[in-house]
């Protein structure tokens, strides 16, 4: 028998050092520009903050994640709200994850 686990670990995701920048430079360049350049940057100063009383960059790593998925999705979810359909019933994704802050 080996001593070696039968699985990989998981490798925490890291964003590259650029990163934050770059998605900054994404953001402003979206047209939803003016709401979501201020709610990064709020996001960003908390999560920094945290992360010098911590020492840990878990909080920043969180925030670029979080909006890397927000500007990924962004197409689609236009698409669905160009299409008409109907999302009255919809249910509030801050609540089913639980809000951080």
């Amino acid at each position: 028998m080996s001593a070696q686990p039968d699985h990989a670990p998981v490798t925490p995701y890291a964003p590259a050092p650029g990163a934050p920048a770059e998605l900054l430079a994404q953001l402003r360049a979206d047209r939803r520009a003016a709401q979501w350049v201020p709610a990064f940057e709020r996001e960003w100063t908390v999560a920094l903050e945290e992360s010098r009383a911590t020492f840990s960059l878990a909080a920043l790593y969180e925030v670029v994640q979080e909006w890397q998925g927000r500007l990924a999705s962004a197409p689609a979810v236009d698409a669905f709200v160009a299409s008409g359909y109907d999302d009255s019933e919809f249910i509030d994704m801050a609540e089913v994850r639980g809000r951080r802050r």
